[in-house]
């Protein structure tokens, strides 16, 4: 889903294995894994995504970049 943001152009997130896309304007993307879908909403319904991003989700699930 594309996503309004400087920082971030689309998440994903697949609620079967919970796990969750980031594609950010860059192009890189990484894939983060155990997230549950609470924190998933979460990040979806911030008004700042980048901010978000920082603070609740890079580094505190494991993840792989996937370019």
């Amino acid at each position: 889903m594309h996503v309004e943001s400087s920082a971030i152009r689309e998440i994903e997130y697949d609620h079967t294995r919970r796990r969750l896309q980031v594609t950010f304007v860059s192009g890189e993307r990484y894939v983060y894994d155990r997230v549950p879908p609470r924190a998933h909403r979460a990040f979806l319904q911030s008004e700042s995504k980048g901010r978000h991003f920082q603070a609740e989700i890079r580094d505190r699930y494991p993840y792989a970049r996937l370019n």
